[in-house]
């Protein structure tokens, strides 16, 4: 029995601390693993946000390994072959992008950055939860039509 590769996705952001890991983490679960998703920045940060974190394990989704990482490493020969590549932040978008190996697609949806509120602890928490629900809103409409027709996001 032949089984389908799952359709890949490498989600960018700058700092890879709070956008770019919900998504992955979104992707990854409700892709329910015919999608498979990583994330990364042009200039990470080297932690994934605090308030990221408490977002996704109040969602029920895994933290463990998460990690801020370059995205230089999904550009390196024995990188996975990404079909799609999603940037979710709008400095992402406009940078120039190393050559990703088997030339995959590549589409912008932005959202604002949760990391960038001020306020008390919860009026941040509060931001990081609704940009979560924005994503997951994307990502359920992606997963839905297919990679094929994701520049209609």
């Amino acid at each position: 029995m032949m089984t389908e590769r799952p359709v890949t996705i490498l989600v960018l952001c700058t700092g890879n601390s709070a956008r770019s890991v919900m998504a992955e983490c979104l992707i990854n679960r409700l892709g329910g693993g015919r999608w498979r998703a990583f994330s990364a920045g042009s200039h990470p940060s080297g932690v994934v946000n605090p308030l990221t974190i408490a977002v996704l394990e109040e969602n029920g989704h895994p933290v463990d390994g998460l990690r801020s990482k370059s995205w230089d490493e999904f550009a390196a020969p024995d990188a996975p072959r990404m079909d799609l590549v999603m940037t979710v932040c709008d400095n992402a978008a406009g940078e120039i992008c190393p050559i990703w190996p088997g030339h995959p697609a590549k589409i912008h949806v932005g959202f604002p950055d949760p990391a960038a509120a001020v306020g008390t602890l919860e009026d941040r928490l509060a931001t990081f939860r609704n940009v979560y629900s924005m994503i997951e809103t994307k990502v359920r409409r992606l997963i839905e039509i297919g990679a094929d027709r994701a520049r209609e996001l």
